[in-house]
């Protein structure tokens, strides 16, 4: 309440310092605001793009399935599938946008060498290979697309946080600060006027 702050000059001073303050720091969080918005709306066009590719490869790996089955049999399949051991190396790193760490995925190639899939050169026919290739197309989108998600996540947080910090500053500290200089400022200019009224009273009174 402005009532609880000390009338006096020095008070008033450090009043208008933190209006001050408050008000470029608002303005800086405005700012930020609008450039994680901006961010934010790039990065959903990019998932947009990634979940369609996602789509797609998902449609073209079950084709390939079923022509793989109908070609080499499911158990054929599923001996090829236990005999892959190797898995993508994913390490996961970080960039920096408007001040927020997003992840970075960086993975090893998912593709693998004809030797490394587990199974002959000559004993696999070309539904097997490309049965094969579009599943590991299918993870190299999944991939993308999960850091582009992340993303999205860790930058909607800090837009809240942003906004919530921009709400307060806007309705809350700036008015109170504001109104508490009021208070202090009326305070000490009818205790000037009252001074002045009494001083010349005085000086009347001498004359």
């Amino acid at each position: 309440m402005a009532e609880d702050v000390k009338p006096t000059r020095a008070e008033e001073l450090r009043l208008k310092e933190q209006i001050e303050l408050a008000e470029s720091g608002h303005s800086i969080l405005e700012k930020k605001r609008d450039s994680l918005i901006h961010e934010f709306m790039d990065l959903v066009g990019e998932a947009k793009d990634t979940k369609g590719e996602v789509a797609d490869r998902f449609s073209i790996a079950r084709k390939r399935m079923k022509e793989a089955k109908a070609v080499e049999g499911a158990d054929r399949l599923r001996s090829v599938a236990m005999a892959t051991e190797q898995e993508p190396d994913i390490e996961l790193e970080s960039r920096n946008i408007m001040g927020v760490k997003v992840p970075r995925i960086e993975s090893e190639e998912v593709e693998l060498d004809l030797g490394e899939r587990g199974f002959g050169l000559l004993s696999g026919s070309a539904a097997l290979d490309e049965v094969i290739q579009a599943y590991e197309d299918l993870i190299s989108a999944v991939i993308e697309a999960a850091e582009i998600e992340t993303a999205l996540m860790k930058l909607l947080d800090e837009i809240d946080s942003t906004k919530r910090r921009v709400n307060a500053l806007e309705n809350r500290v700036i008015p109170e600060r504001k109104d508490q200089l009021d208070y202090v400022s009326q305070y000490l200019e009818e205790n000037e006027r009252e001074e002045t009224f009494r001083l010349k009273k005085i000086k009347e009174k001498g004359e």
